[in-house]
């Protein structure tokens, strides 16, 4: 059995850049035989840049929402929130004393961040090491990331390592796994899409705004009844993203001049909109049962617990501490 580990960031609504770029993905994987899945909302990761408590509260309740009517399924993932396994934060302060500064102070992402104007708290330079702590907890064996995050596991890998040398075997050194199959997908704009840029289509909203948000994405000024590359088209990527049935005949169509980019835009509405529609119902259904919602992710929280407890036991034992706390 192969134990795999996402996180996920609860920062408001899902896009489809968030669904086809990791949600899918993680489902998927979950889904595969031999495949022990842990998949946990990062919400205690969300504090480095200070969120609004009342928009925190409604996105951690949203984020849980948004991936069982996706098709999260709590039997064959552990699903939980981080912050309702305390073993995280005594884990980071036990890692944190043996980890050298010069290897937070070579993390890309904080450079980054930073650079860009972000508050340069002690949370965000020490982020690398609860990332560490939420991986190391639970003996995984493969982290899927995007490359963004492939530095932060590789430093999982190297405090794991440094920390087994130094008090015996402790931890599993996990793998880095790098999906090179899932795509980057372009948002209105056509940067990447994100929702720091202001650029996404939504998951969950309302007709109009999904129209308003397919028929804003930048295409070439031609004129109708002009031939159209498809292998250019950022709409035309979308519908085979979304593996519109007519995929060929569309294609003909632009090379032909048979369609502009408005009517593309147009059936590329309705083919996200019928895309979702099981999805919208199943969210209804969730939100209206709140209590169930809540029992699901207390019970991932409580196989997840189990686990991490045993870890940190054993790395309490290693340092010098006794292995279990007096309550």
């Amino acid at each position: 059995m192969t134990r795999i580990l996402t996180g996920i960031q609860a920062s408001g609504l899902p896009h489809i850049g968030n669904y086809f770029g990791m949600m899918k993905p993680a489902m998927q994987m979950a889904a595969e035989p031999g495949i022990d899945s842990f998949l946990f909302i990062a919400d205690l990761h969300a504090f480095t840049s200070h969120p609004d408590p009342l928009v925190f509260r409604n996105n951690l309740a949203t984020v849980v929402l948004d991936w069982l009517a996706l098709g999260l399924d709590p039997d064959t993932t552990t699903f939980y929130r981080q912050s309702d396994i305390r073993a995280h934060t005594e884990l980071t302060w036990l890692l944190l004393c043996h980890t050298p500064m010069g290897l937070l102070e070579r993390a890309h992402a904080f450079k980054d961040k930073k650079s860009n104007g972000m508050d340069a708290n002690a949370g965000l330079f020490t982020y690398p090491i609860l990332m560490a702590a939420d991986i190391l907890l639970y003996d995984i064996d493969k982290v899927p990331v995007g490359k963004d995050q492939k530095q932060h596991v590789e430093m999982a890998r190297d405090i794991a390592q440094k920390f087994n040398h130094h008090f015996g075997a402790t931890f599993i050194v996990p793998e880095v796994v790098i999906d090179e199959t899932v795509q980057t997908i372009a948002g209105i704009d056509g940067r990447k899409m994100s929702k720091s840029y202001g650029n996404t289509i939504p998951i969950f909203c309302d007709n109009k705004t999904l129209k308003k948000s397919v028929m804003s994405i930048q295409t070439d000024s031609i004129d109708l009844g002009q031939p159209l590359d498809p292998d250019t088209c950022k709409v035309f990527a979308l519908h085979q993203l979304f593996a519109n049935p007519r995929i060929t005949t569309l294609a003909a169509e632009y090379r032909a001049g048979a369609i502009g980019f408005g009517h593309s835009k147009k059936e590329l509405v309705d083919l996200i909109w019928n895309y979702f529609s099981d999805a919208r119902i199943k969210r209804k259904t969730f939100e209206t049962d709140p209590r169930q919602v809540e029992l699901i992710v207390r019970k991932g929280a409580a196989k997840a617990r189990l686990v991490a407890d045993k870890t940190l036991a054993r790395v309490r034992g290693k340092v010098g501490l006794p292995e279990n706390h007096l309550v």
